[in-house]
């Protein structure tokens, strides 16, 4: 027994030493690193304590990211699990080329994020971007709209991009769990005389409660933590009124050299992907034991 112990752990112990490289080794340097100063001028990090916090909690940057942050994520995260299941929805049905419709409902999502943001850009752009024209032809608008240069409309303009780019993956989630929800139980519904409203809120949203839950916090955790969209688009502007926990990182430790803010930006994230993972993980867990039960 103890001989078979000692195999498990030294077939084991690779793994868990490159996790600890690649994952914790630098998350622990991200909390040293808060704790000091280095400037542009001055690079040579200065010991200052938890001085970088009080600083940064008590400034209007700090409340701005945190508030650009939340709408950031809410709002991406909702529109995009409502579209997602609109769509596996629609792809769940006997429709004629569903194969290719299923395919082309990818392309948003295996396209790098980094492209897909300059596609956004140029669609956006005031002069010559899509979207503007096709709103002056339709009479909505007298003139371009700088939708990534006002501020009123930048972050609008960053979510609907992000949910083009993401909602596929909702798609191939929720079709995937479509497939699993008893066709008996649509079936009896069918005959009770329940129609497609009824049958979706009685029957196969229940049954796909947990997959729900599951994925609104991986596109949760997701959200929060992406970087390329907002930053190719806007690079957090304009006036910080896209500034979110990533970009204003970014924006610190390698465009100010402010490593220590960086730093400690990167700790208050930290923490905020820490909290969604463990509730995705104690999710998870009690959809397993269900299922183990049932």
């Amino acid at each position: 027994m103890k001989r078979g112990r000692w195999l498990v752990f030294l077939f084991v112990s690779p793994a868990v030493i490159l996790v600890g490289v690649l994952m914790y080794y630098p998350m622990i340097g991200t909390v040293i690193d808060s704790l000091y100063a280095t400037s542009f001028i001055d690079p040579t990090p200065k010991f200052v304590g938890l001085s970088i916090y009080r600083e940064i909690l008590t400034s209007t940057d700090f409340g701005e990211v945190v508030r650009n942050s939340c709408i950031w994520t809410a709002g991406v995260v909702l529109l995009q699990n409502v579209v997602g299941f609109a769509f596996a929805l629609l792809l769940n049905q006997r429709l004629p080329g569903r194969a290719l419709m299923r395919s082309l409902v990818l392309l948003p999502w295996v396209l790098p994020g980094v492209v897909a943001a300059i596609l956004w850009r140029f669609m956006f752009d005031p002069q010559l971007g899509l979207i503007n024209s096709f709103l002056i032809r339709l009479h909505l608008s007298g003139q371009g709209i700088p939708w990534l240069a006002q501020t009123s409309t930048a972050l609008l303009a960053a979510i609907v991009a992000a949910v083009w780019k993401g909602f596929p993956f909702s798609t191939v989630v929720y079709l995937a769990g479509l497939q699993h929800v008893d066709a008996e139980q649509i079936e009896a519904a069918i005959i009770d005389g329940a129609g497609r409203l009824r049958r979706l809120f009685d029957v196969v949203l229940p049954a796909m409660r947990e997959l729900i839950a599951l994925n609104v916090i991986l596109t949760t955790i997701l959200t929060f933590n992406y970087f390329d969209m907002i930053w190719v688009l806007t690079r957090g502007g304009p006036e910080n009124a896209t500034n979110i926990f990533p970009t204003r990182i970014f924006e610190l430790a390698f465009g100010e050299f402010r490593f220590g803010e960086g730093a400690t930006y990167g700790v208050f994230s930290i923490l905020v992907l820490t909290l969604l993972l463990a509730l995705y993980a104690a999710i998870r867990r009690g959809a397993e034991r269900k299922s183990a039960g049932a």
